[in-house]
């Protein structure tokens, strides 16, 4: 049976050595992908009308709100629907923004949140507070951490994958939170980006992830966690 754990664990690196390592790696990053930036910024501009960025309430740590920042991959006319999954597939996805997501650049701009500290590099992706007033107990324990520009369910899954799914991959993390494994799912990003998610995704039930969460706590999905238990 796996272990249960409700809190995330108290390290020296959930505490102070993961904001610390955010700031001094955001620092470097945007010096580094300034040149990327405004030719993403001037694509976006030039091939499709509408925003720059795409500016949306999300909760964060402990359900607090931030203004979560991205640059603008769907039609500027386009109503968001919270429901909705937005494969890269999607027909409202403009051609820049297609390649946008595609290399994960639509997601920079989400530095700048890092930087004052609304996120962190690695973490559970943040979610609408809609979807957060709806969380039971298990779900909630996703807000332990900052959310991420990147995490666990972004390099193991897919954008295809179903909330419940990316939610067991978020939980998993919080449980084994640690400088290695954001060393990890950092690393595995580059290899998402250069490779596709169609060939890195893999089901949370196959995964060794599994076993960190009890396919008989209260409000697990168990038809995804089962088939990863035995």
């Amino acid at each position: 049976m796996a272990e249960r754990r409700t809190t995330i664990p108290k390290t020296n690196w959930t505490q102070w050595g993961k904001r610390v390592f955010d700031v001094f790696a955001v620092v470097v990053l945007l010096a580094g992908f300034s040149p990327i930036l405004l030719l993403a910024a001037a694509m976006i501009k030039f091939t499709s009308r509408g925003p720059l960025f795409f500016v949306q309430e999300r909760a964060g740590m402990n359900g607090e709100i931030f203004r979560l920042v991205k640059f603008r991959t769907m039609r500027g006319n386009r109503r968001p629907d919270p429901k909705e999954l937005v494969p890269l597939d999607h027909p409202e996805i403009t051609p820049v923004g297609r390649v946008l997501r595609r290399l994960k650049i639509d997601e920079l701009p989400q530095l700048v949140n890092v930087l004052r500290g609304e996120m962190s590099l690695v973490g559970p992706r943040p979610t609408l507070p809609d979807q957060v007033a709806a969380y039971d107990g298990f779900r909630r324990q996703r807000l332990l951490t900052r959310p991420g520009v990147t995490g666990l369910a972004q390099v193991y899954s897919s954008a295809s994958a179903s909330w419940d799914e990316r939610i067991l991959y978020d939980v998993a993390y919080v449980r084994c939170c640690s400088a290695w494994m954001d060393r990890t799912i950092l690393l595995r990003t580059v290899l998402v980006i250069c490779l596709g998610e169609a060939r890195t995704a893999r089901r949370f039930a196959t995964t060794r992830f599994a076993g960190l969460i009890d396919p008989d706590e209260p409000g697990v999905p168990h038809d995804l966690i089962a088939a990863g238990a035995q």
